[in-house]
């Protein structure tokens, strides 16, 4: 079946089905899915955040670095794509219950490479939370 036809019976509900167990871990619920493009929203939860109540640097790097790769399978390549690396800036915080949305967009693809980036917002997109670039490889099967 075609991989962004999969994501897409996904609108409006938990992504419990994934590939990725760690994509289950997080337990996002997919708001919009286009080729190249995916929205997910997330409810921060207590064990995702550092000492002093804030979501934790390294779980934000972790729904970058997921949902980009989700983002790879929306684009139906017959290649494996993996990341070479992740570059994160952080701009606010999210608390404990706060709902939270990531959304990708590619930047360029080529024929080995892509570069995608992603974006952590509060839930009406009124503060930007962190932004995520990644570089990613075509491993050919």
């Amino acid at each position: 079946m075609d991989r962004l036809v999969q994501l897409q019976q996904f609108i409006g509900k938990e992504f419990d089905q994934s590939p990725s167990p760690f994509m289950k871990w997080l337990n996002p619920i997919v708001l919009s899915v286009e080729e190249g493009h995916l929205e997910f929203q997330y409810k921060v939860r207590a064990e995702w955040l550092n000492p002093i109540g804030n979501l934790h640097g390294g779980v934000t790097a972790a729904i970058v670095d997921d949902i980009i790769g989700a983002t790879m399978f929306s684009l139906n390549e017959n290649s494996f794509i993996t990341t070479i690396n992740n570059v994160i800036d952080y701009f606010s915080t999210a608390k404990e219950n706060d709902n939270i949305v990531a959304e990708t967009k590619i930047i360029k693809r080529g024929r080995q490479f892509v570069n995608a980036q992603c974006e952590i917002w509060n839930a009406d997109k009124t503060r930007l939370i962190a932004r995520g670039t990644s570089n990613l490889f075509k491993i050919n099967n």
